[in-house]
């Protein structure tokens, strides 16, 4: 009989298809000793991200050590950038210029095997979740880009691909808690909201990366919860369960993983 009553999926069947088959692509080219034994669930704690700074720019700086340390990629060669400031668009207390672009979060660009840039929009340093995030996704480009296998659906879909790739090297909490922002700013003459997008998956799909992350790595998601924000350990809850039944998670676990570790982008 059919159930009313039967919750709705927190993915579509299309986008669940995809994050199977972007984990297997991940796991056989990424996988093995490196992926199971290796890489850890990053967590936002002083453990993982210790250490103090003057100025913005040494911020970033030290931040980006941490995540490529915790990413294995410490010995890659890379550039730390930062992009001009975006213009200001409140003029006056009651006047905003509309139009325009914002710089985007951080961008990745590899002019040849040994000058790799990353770039970061200073705007995002005092907000230490999304500069990690942004970090993690620049890294996630530079680990996948030379692979000779392109990504479920080709290169066209490589951003996305990416986005899961920066979960599956640790930085789910950090990726799915910034997906999306809504907070109040408050200043001398004016108050409102302001809200922002991370990444290029949802909440919800950031949140079900996350998930088999977790259960990929055997990880107690009780350990897990206390660093969601709470829409999102509500999802990365539903995930979990829809995945105990899931046969393509089955099959995801009988992927054949890569034989070696990459290194220097190589």
């Amino acid at each position: 009989m059919w159930n009313i009553f039967k919750r709705k999926p927190l993915l579509s069947d299309e986008d669940f298809l995809f994050q199977m088959e972007c984990f297997k692509w991940l796991l056989r080219n990424y996988g093995g000793n490196a992926f199971y034994n290796e890489t850890n669930l990053v967590l936002p704690t002083k453990e993982f991200f210790p250490g103090s700074a003057d100025t913005p720019s040494e911020m970033a700086e030290m931040v980006f050590s941490h995540v490529r340390k915790h990413a294995g990629m410490e010995e890659w060669p890379c550039e730390l950038e930062a992009q001009e400031p975006d213009p200001e668009r409140r003029v006056a207390p009651t006047l905003a210029v509309q139009g325009g672009e914002y710089s985007p979060l951080g961008t990745f660009s590899a002019e040849s095997s040994k000058k790799i840039v990353i770039t970061y929009n200073p705007s995002i340093v005092g907000n230490s979740t999304q500069l990690i995030a942004t970090f993690a996704h620049e890294l996630a480009h530079y680990l996948t880009g030379a692979c000779t296998e392109e990504p479920p659906g080709g290169w066209d879909n490589w951003e996305f691909a990416t986005d899961i790739a920066a979960v599956f090297m640790g930085f789910g909490i950090f990726q799915a808690n910034s997906a999306f922002n809504f907070t109040q700013y408050t200043d001398v003459d004016s108050q409102g909201w302001s809200s922002s997008r991370s990444g290029y998956l949802s909440e919800g799909e950031f949140s079900f990366a996350l998930a088999v992350f977790i259960k990929l790595k055997n990880i107690d998601p009780n350990e897990v919860y206390p660093h969601l924000k709470r829409n999102i350990k509500s999802y990365v809850k539903k995930a979990l369960l829809e995945l105990e039944e899931a046969e393509e998670y089955k099959e995801l676990l009988n992927t054949e993983c890569a034989s070696e570790t990459h290194n220097n982008g190589n």
